[in-house]
């Protein structure tokens, strides 16, 4: 039998600074805006993708990981 519980866990990697940083993702939303702890820059997703953690995270985010796709994501 195949576990299907999501991922919580994501390494967050600001593209301007580098910093990197592990955090814990909402279970029942995207998270679209987070804030770098490096450089404070507003990280926003990039086209396409629904959050921070589908476009510089080490894991998509668990709607995505449930739902099998960034199509089936936040629509």
């Amino acid at each position: 039998m195949l576990d299907r519980s999501p991922i919580l866990q994501s390494t967050l990697t600001c593209p301007l600074c580098g910093q990197i940083a592990s955090e814990i993702m909402p279970t029942d939303a995207c998270q679209y805006f987070y804030d770098c702890t490096g450089c404070r820059a507003l990280l926003k997703p990039l086209p396409g993708d629904c959050c921070v953690f589908c476009s510089y995270g080490t894991e998509p985010c668990p709607p995505v990981q449930i739902n099998g796709g960034k199509d089936s994501c936040c629509g």
